[in-house]
């Protein structure tokens, strides 16, 4: 698990990687919701795969956000 927290807390830009992914994740949350809102809303119409391949995307980065996240106190 070392291995992972120093990849997880080298700092990229002025933020460690693990906050980087946070930020890519909510992104992607956010972005996975207005999908549905803009669809239900009838402002933009897109396909249900667009919905489901975001939704998908996002577990996988929240996952890795949360095993970089734990690492460094396991």
């Amino acid at each position: 698990m070392q291995t992972i927290a120093n990849w997880a807390y080298n700092m990229y830009f002025g933020l460690p990687l693990v906050g980087w992914l946070g930020i890519l994740t909510y992104i992607f949350l956010i972005s996975t919701g207005a999908v549905m809102v803009l669809t239900r809303k009838k402002i933009k119409r897109f396909p249900l795969s667009v919905h489901v391949t975001l939704a998908r995307i996002t577990i996988v980065l929240a996952t890795i956000h949360f095993i970089f996240g734990i690492s460094a106190y396991i």
